[in-house]
């Protein structure tokens, strides 16, 4: 039986391999899919011989992490030598899934001695490393791209490369979350805060979102807001934003239904990273913020070599949203940035046009069915 091994390693990777996994099982039932990730390629039909896409843990940060994240890899290694696999597709994550692949690489069972290699979400080289590309071409038999604009970059530089869309804009939001909305807190504008998926992105960020929320509600009385927590297990950082003060009394917590929280809101104030695209799939205008350290954000104007880094920004190839990522700076150019949002329809409206203008890029794009037609042809030879 031809086996496929999908390796995540962090809640995203876990979101991107679920669309694989659930078409891989429909078209080919006779291929025999095993993951190491999260509970979505779980509920996919992926056969799971490990987790490792909780809470961002594998962002190698500190010893200990890049301890656990040998191990793993140790792991994989261990498991694919008694079970050689077919294909292995390495889901982002390149810090441990190049080891994995590059090992893949020369065992296995491919066509070419070892396992054939397709790496699910492009590395960003344009944006920080083009002189890796090398390392790629040695490493991946084809790279499955997310963004428009990718797949040419890669194939300029001698890299297989396929768009195959990106699954946050693959599939419709359902006609019922306007509906769900109504659950939400009344009251006018309304703001929602989106501080990050990760542990770290909710500690280094909620702290100065919430100051910003306290600055913007002073002059606007009817304002009610939203936090979106990931998961359950955020929302005690969420609330420990506060450090110690009273919460705001027309600021509400919740951990279930993004879609509903997003078509309930005006506008957003929000990390970086792929929730941009959740808000641009509702056409909901945003600021996207990552506060960090200064020596971090002067590295990042040294090493970044594109002028935005929020998704729909990078696809638009211009800024049509604000975004200061990275930010080591205070609240004020930020609450400037988005008062507009709160208090002009005619500015919400054209930031709406502009996000529509580039979720049409990614129409007619089923990322799972595609991803899987280039996995099963590399099986079925």
């Amino acid at each position: 039986m031809p086996l496929v091994l999908v390796t995540a390693f962090e809640p995203s990777g876990d979101a991107h391999a679920a669309p694989l996994v659930r078409a891989l099982r429909a078209m080919a039932p006779d291929v025999r899919v095993v993951g190491w990730g999260g509970p979505r390629m779980r509920e996919a039909g992926c056969e799971m011989a490990g987790e490792t896409a909780r809470d961002g843990a594998m962002t190698l940060v500190g010893l200990k992490k890049i301890q656990e994240v040998r191990c793993i890899v140790a792991n994989i290694r261990a498991w694919a030598a008694k079970n050689p696999v077919d294909v292995h597709v390495p889901v982002d994550s390149p810090a441990a899934n190049w080891h994995i692949a590059t090992w893949m690489k020369q065992h296995g069972r491919g066509t070419a001695g070892g396992s054939r290699v397709v790496n699910l979400v492009a590395p960003q080289l344009w944006a920080w490393a083009p002189w890796r590309i090398r390392k790629w071409r040695r490493t991946s038999d084809a790279i499955l791209c997310l963004l428009p604009f990718e797949e040419a970059w890669f194939r300029e530089r001698g890299v297989r490369a396929h768009f195959i869309g990106h699954p946050v804009l693959g599939e419709p939001v359902g006609a019922d979350a306007a509906v769900r909305a109504a659950a939400f807190p009344q009251g006018s504008p309304k703001l929602l805060l989106l501080p990050g998926s990760r542990s770290s992105e909710v500690r280094a960020n909620m702290p100065r979102m919430l100051e910003v929320f306290r600055a913007v509600s002073r002059t606007r009385p009817g304002l009610a807001g939203v936090v979106m927590a990931a998961n359950e297990a955020l929302v005690p950082l969420v609330r420990a934003a506060a450090r110690g003060a009273a919460w705001p009394a027309n600021l509400h917590v919740a951990h279930s239904d993004p879609d509903a929280a997003i078509a309930w809101c005006d506008c957003a104030l929000n990390v970086s990273g792929t929730v941009s695209l959740d808000l641009a799939h509702q056409r909901k205008p945003m600021v996207a913020v990552y506060w960090t350290g200064r020596i971090k954000v002067v590295g990042g104007t040294v090493v970044l070599l594109t002028p935005d880094r929020l998704l729909p920004n990078i696809v638009a190839g211009r800024r049509i949203v604000p975004e200061f990522v990275p930010y080591a700076g205070g609240i004020g150019p930020v609450v400037r940035a988005l008062e507009p949002f709160l208090d002009d329809p005619a500015a919400r409206a054209r930031v709406a046009r502009e996000l529509d203008a580039v979720t049409r890029r990614f129409e007619g794009h089923d990322p799972g069915r595609e991803a899987a037609e280039v996995v099963l042809g590399f099986i079925r030879g």
